[in-house]
């Protein structure tokens, strides 16, 4: 039986029944989970034994005896409106008490901002009223609004929180020690030293995570408030602002972090002084973590992240993460785009993807073992179309075994699952997948923010951004090369490297631009690439700002504009649409725009692929909504459409509007299928054609050369076809 690369979660009460699953999985490590203990001589059932280390919580002992080095996060009230000249503002009015309180310390008064919304000016006439938790507000102007911006302290780490709600436990409160203090800094060195010595069964200290949490902060009814898995708002303290300060020359104001309360969520166009912020914090995050590391291997043990959690500051993709010298990362996997985020990391040995669903109560409870068994399958497909092109190292499950144990069906699957994963390793891992083209994904953030984009949490839906996350759940699979870059790139000269660029947002977002498509140097980099034969897809509201006369700034690219009700009295005439193209070909069904955008139209010339009329309006110019259309511009090409959430149709139609772009339409029918349903990948000595779907498909398969056969595939089969004779 195979065995290796599946990781299982394990504790001091399920130890014979570890034993059977992990032999029936060919698991070859065991790992605790937050609220469980290993069991005693975890290494009789696995090679390696995971062990989840806290660097900034979990000692109660410590916490409770300094509290002056507590974590602390930047907040906002939301907009009070003043009625008379004096407003009185209690802080905790939409948060909860539970998690967090204000400091009114003098340190952390001094970065206290109260905002007139209104005029957005500072206004500095307040004071403070600690004892019933009120920041009053004096000379206030009637009926304009006001914010406040100030520090919390934390005192319930909001991971540990959920965990606590969801599983019932009855423990104490996990707070967060911030080693930017002297103390804190000294001890979480020597605990980890000590805990090293004291666990000497484990071989992967799982680093859940390092020193600061993502942006999770609830209200006063214990609901998430705010959320960003990105966010930095976390990662502040008095003492931080103070060092910044003096490090950057300049004050770091609560205004530059709460950013009039979006909290510079990643979909903000980031600013200078955010930029300086993160940087500062990634920089004391890498000099310590690479300490702690230090420690883990001078103990004989390997350091593995935990992507999730405290992360802050441990950028995977930024400038100094190889420098931390870790063994390893481990995420949780929601489907392609989570596997590329992980898989895809360079500076570790190994990459591993913990799978859903997690062993939870919530999941696995009596009568619900076919949903379960459902969950299971859908993440494993929509991952594995990923893995055909960069495969994790390892797998992994995490919660409670005993309760997936009462499950045995789900034991079954989760077995077929583990050995198709080291099949797709030991076949995909040795060889180059073929690609046909050079992808760029063009956005504010670039590289750092690889396989991210359009996020607020991994792969949750989000209304508003799940028609544009479907473009890189649908990249994470198709034989492209793939790179995420910014503006500076693009005004650096890259653009060269790559047959097409990708543009996706909404209008003022980080992954549109905004104000980057001002600029002039942008603006002819992008025009000279596509004009000297490049290709262009853009979709939403890509390269959009209102600016001299129009809304989409390469419009002369792409070939349509948004009507925004400033240009009515223009007539609009191309609003005839052939969806006789390349583009189309094998996609019958009709096409899912997801959220979409309207009042789209088309400048003359444009080939209208797709338009929606309206009962409303009879004539036969200025009416109609484009949702597709491509254009020629000079030698190059470019496709728009609407949105496009993923699907295996839309995959298939992204596919076939890179090569359209690129002008490589002689690559179709190259490793191909035409059942959107179903996938071909090359490696050079071996095809990989798979049904993406529980129901039985057939499809007419090309290989490299165009040569067809028609395959009849059983449910979620691969079949691995040999390269035989000259290719």
């Amino acid at each position: 039986m195979a065995k290796g690369r599946i990781t299982i979660p394990t504790d001091e009460s399920f130890v014979e029944g570890t034993k059977k699953i992990a032999k029936l999985w060919g698991a070859d490590a065991v790992r605790d989970c937050d609220g469980v203990k290993l069991p005693k001589n975890p290494r009789e059932i696995a090679d390696k034994v995971y062990n989840v280390y806290f660097v900034d919580r979990g000692n109660h002992e410590w916490a409770k005896n300094n509290p002056d080095e507590w974590q602390h996060m930047f907040v906002m009230t939301p907009f009070i409106t003043a009625t008379e000249e004096t407003l009185t503002v209690h802080l905790m009015d939409t948060f909860y008490a539970e998690q967090v309180k204000p400091d009114f310390s003098k340190e952390a008064l001094k970065y206290l901002e109260v905002m007139d919304r209104t005029t957005g000016e500072l206004h500095t006439e307040w004071t403070a009223d600690e004892e019933n938790g009120n920041i009053i507000i004096n000379n206030a102007k009637p009926f304009h609004q006001y914010t406040v911006a100030f520090l919390m302290i934390s005192l319930w780490h909001p991971v540990h929180m959920y965990n606590y709600i969801t599983n019932g436990w009855n423990e104490p409160h996990h707070i967060m020690y911030d080693p930017f203090y002297p103390k804190t800094n000294k001890f979480i060195r020597k605990n980890l030293q000590k805990w090293c010595k004291d666990n000497p069964d484990c071989n992967v200290v799982r680093f859940t995570t390092f020193l600061y949490m993502f942006t999770l902060v609830y209200n006063q009814k214990g609901k998430e408030r705010n959320v960003d898995w990105f966010g930095y708002n976390m990662a502040v303290s008095p003492r931080m602002l103070d060092a910044f300060k003096e490090q950057y020359g300049y004050k770091m104001r609560a205004e530059y972090l709460v950013d009039q309360g979006y909290y510079n969520q990643t979909h903000r166009i980031p600013t200078k002084e955010y930029k300086d912020y993160m940087e500062f914090v990634q920089n004391f995050v890498a000099e310590t973590v690479k300490d702690l590391v230090k420690i883990t291997h001078e103990n004989g043990k390997e350091a593995m992240m935990f992507l999730g959690d405290c992360w802050i500051g441990a950028e995977i993709y930024g400038e100094r993460f190889k420098e931390l010298n870790l063994d390893a990362i481990v995420g949780s996997v929601g489907g392609g785009v989570t596997v590329r985020m992980l898989s895809d990391v360079e500076g570790v040995k190994y990459k591993e993807g913990r799978f859903l669903p997690y062993f939870f109560p919530d999941t696995f409870f009596e009568g619900n073992e076919d949903n379960a068994v459902a969950e299971l399958n859908r993440n494993w497909i929509t991952a594995r179309r990923a893995m055909m092109r960069n495969p994790l190292d390892r797998i992994g499950f995490g919660g409670y075994l005993s309760l997936a144990a009462k499950f045995p069906k789900f034991i079954d699957r989760a077995a077929e699952i583990c050995d198709e994963f080291r099949y797709i390793y030991d076949t995909v891992k040795t060889q180059k997948p073929y690609n046909f083209a050079k992808v760029a994904v063009l956005n504010c953030w670039g590289k750092i923010r690889s396989w991210m984009c359009n996020m607020t949490a991994h792969e949750l839906w989000y209304q508003q951004s799940y028609s544009y996350q479907g473009i890189y759940e649908a990249l994470s699979g198709l034989p492209v090369d793939v790179s995420f870059i910014n503006f500076d790139d693009v005004k650096a000269g890259t653009l060269k490297g790559y047959d097409v660029v990708i543009n996706a947002g909404d209008a003022g977002t980080a992954w549109s631009g905004g104000d980057n498509w001002k600029d002039e140097k942008v603006l002819t980099e992008v025009r000279k690439f596509v004009y000297n034969g490049g290709g262009f897809i853009g979709v939403g509201e890509p390269t959009a700002v209102q600016y001299n006369g129009k809304f989409f700034q390469l419009s002369d690219v792409l070939g349509v504009d948004k009507e925004c009700g400033i240009s009515l009295g223009e007539d609009k005439h191309n609003v005839t649409a052939s969806r006789e193209h390349f583009i189309l070909n094998n996609i019958e069904c009709p096409v899912d725009y997801g959220e979409d955008k309207k009042n789209i139209f088309a400048l003359e010339g444009t080939n209208v692929i797709d338009i929606v009329y309206s009962e409303r309006f009879k004539r036969n110019y200025s009416v109609g909504e484009v949702k597709m259309a491509g254009n020629a511009y000079g030698k190059g090409r470019s496709f728009y459409i609407t949105g496009l959430p993923y699907s295996a149709e839309n995959a298939k139609l992204l596919y076939r509007a890179i090569l359209w772009t690129a002008n490589k339409e002689n690559m179709d029918k190259r490793s191909y299928c035409t059942n959107p349903l179903t996938e071909a990948h090359f490696y050079g000595d071996r095809y990989a054609v798979i049904n993406n779907t529980e129901k039985e498909q057939t499809t007419e398969f090309y290989d490299i050369n165009g040569k067809s056969q028609t395959f009849i595939f059983k449910p979620y089969e691969i079949k691995w076809i040999k390269v035989t004779g000259k290719n």
